[in-house]
């Protein structure tokens, strides 16, 4: 009788569809979107997993076929986030190829705006996560500095290639420290803004027009 019923048991598990590959990375694809959703809306600590695997239309306990936990989530949406703005900026100034300053410009004027401001969701990781960054240890942090460096490098080389452009003299030290200034400015600039967009409209409007016009002079 067992032998039987174990026959019949395993036909049922060889019946069952296995999960492909692509199925799978689909599957992670979109808790990780769901997560950046999340995370930057509400904060690391502010949603829960249940409610990620809701909102990316899967089950809670399939959360751990992907993630051994939301940490390890967070950390992706991190990397996630940075890779996908520094590819944006990449194509910033790839659409500039012979002028880097208007590649500045576009830069500044893709950053830190109303839009940016009011839809935090699929906004830059640099402002959502700036406090989580700090709050979630070492390798959150790590995985943000990667981003900083890379926002770093990238104005630092669009500052050498505008100073080129123009006959103007500055050298890697100065563009450097130009390039760190002027990212926090805009980082700034943004969270500043979201901290009163209610309460301040004419306010937050008025640190986005300020900041923009400033950046630019730099």
């Amino acid at each position: 009788m067992m032998a039987i019923i174990g026959s019949d048991l395993a036909r049922k598990v060889v019946g069952v569809p296995r999960i492909t590959q692509e199925q799978k990375r689909l599957n992670r694809e979109k808790i990780v979107n769901a997560a950046g959703a999340g995370f930057r809306l509400r904060g690391i600590d502010g949603i829960g997993i249940e409610e990620l695997m809701k909102s990316a239309g899967m089950t809670h306990g399939g959360f751990y076929n992907h993630f051994a936990s939301k940490d390890d989530l967070a950390l992706e949406v991190l990397h996630q986030g940075f890779t996908d703005s520094l590819t944006a900026l990449g194509a910033i100034r790839e659409a500039h190829p012979r002028s880097a300053r208007a590649a500045l410009h576009d830069m500044v004027d893709e950053y830190v705006n109303a839009e940016h401001r009011d839809r935090p969701e699929i906004g830059c990781a640099s402002a959502a996560f700036v406090t989580d960054a700090s709050r979630h240890g070492a390798a959150a942090q790590t995985e943000y500095r990667r981003g900083l460096d890379g926002y770093f490098a990238a104005i630092t080389d669009m500052l050498l290639d505008r100073a080129r452009q123009s006959g103007t003299e500055l050298g890697p030290a100065e563009a450097r420290e130009r390039a760190v200034a002027m990212f926090s400015q805009m980082v700034g600039a943004l969270v500043l803004s979201r901290a009163v967009a209610d309460a301040a409209p004419d306010l937050s409007d008025e640190v986005l027009a300020v900041n923009r016009r400033r950046l630019k002079k730099l």
